[in-house]
């Protein structure tokens, strides 16, 4: 039995998560919300992050029932991520290692929403679409690795969305891209946009710059709801269809949506329709897994411990470019 705890900061969100192997003994998390309009920079989120992350250390403590002398190892996001963001929860994380006298694991970030994912849904093998607003890759599991099969070639799907709400000077609570879904919908009049797959892999910054250049024209003949309506319907094809794609290539009867985007409930339905007329099942989660959380980054960390991965105190550094193909998977057999 592996107690672990896990701590997430490489965006706006702050999460410290607790495990017991698999049950979820903690799962606690602070937002930094922006003005609308407005997106988070890394001096800022850091500092919110330096803010909060005692009480929010405290309150996953107290709501685990465990004191430190139970955690086996602590784990923290290496990256990818923001750098000023990602420093603050790793410096917590070592100084907690060594007054704890704990092992410590960084976790890839993109590792740990798979994880999570696998977890909560009990998907076995699946195809995986991870989307956030930093990332968007198809992703597939072979020889101790999860392979990229497709991702953006510039900007992530919910950067894109994100900052299409701050063209419309959206609310950032809970989040722009949740608000963006909610607008859509009851949007009817759908525009024709830029659709922008090149082979496996997704162009989504042509899409935004043409609604951002076209704004005032556009919303003389459309309305918001409109506009995130169509811009929905746009990227979520995109994705479906590389999807799509990418289960054919590896015979895969499974789709799991991974990443803060995977909440989106439009695009889980038009991945369900594709999944129907495969013979496919699709996964997904909710909220408190799909956007960064604490847990996902202790429940990974605790498979690698398990698998007998270790780390030297030099090594616990972070880095904001961190390939999720980077890491060798000890912990599956399959």
């Amino acid at each position: 039995m592996v107690i672990a705890i896990g701590f997430e900061g490489s965006a706006n969100k702050l999460g410290i998560g607790i495990v017991r192997d698999s049950e979820i003994l903690a799962n606690v998390r602070r937002t930094y919300i922006t003005p609308p309009g407005e997106g988070f920079l890394p001096r800022e989120t850091a500092e919110h992050h330096q803010e909060n992350i005692h009480a929010v250390l405290k309150e996953a403590l107290e709501a685990s029932g465990i004191t430190p002398n139970d955690i086996d190892v602590v784990c923290y996001t290496k990256g990818p991520g923001m750098g000023a963001p990602l420093m603050v929860c790793a410096v917590v994380a070592r100084t907690c290692a060594k007054l704890w006298k704990k092992p410590i694991l960084g976790v890839n970030h993109c590792i740990g929403h798979i994880e999570m994912g696998r977890l909560i849904t009990k998907a076995h093998n699946p195809a995986v679409l991870y989307v956030s607003g930093g990332n968007t890759q198809i992703i597939a599991y072979s020889r101790q690795r999860y392979r990229i099969f497709g991702e953006t070639i510039d900007i992530a799907v919910g950067n894109c969305l994100d900052r299409f709400a701050r063209v419309l000077k959206l609310s950032n609570a809970p989040s722009p891209g949740y608000n963006i879904e909610q607008l859509a919908k009851k949007g009817k009049k759908y525009l024709h946009l830029p659709y922008c797959v090149k082979g496996m892999d997704v162009s989504f910054s042509g899409i935004l710059s043409y609604m951002e250049d076209k704004i005032d024209d556009l919303l003389k003949e459309y309305t918001p709801e409109d506009l995130c309506y169509s811009l929905q319907e746009t990227v979520f094809a995109m994705l479906v269809e590389i999807t799509e794609r990418a289960m054919a290539h590896c015979g895969s009867e499974e789709v799991l949506l991974v990443g803060g985007v995977g909440c989106n409930e439009r695009l889980q339905d038009m991945m369900e329709i594709m999944c129907k007329e495969r013979g496919a099942k699709i996964f997904a989660t909710d909220e408190r897994f799909c956007i960064d959380n604490g847990v996902m980054i202790a429940y990974a960390g605790s498979l690698a411990f398990n698998s007998g991965a270790r780390m030297e105190f030099k090594d616990t550094t972070i880095t904001q470019r961190y390939r999720t193909d980077d890491v060798l998977v000890t912990w599956r057999d399959d």
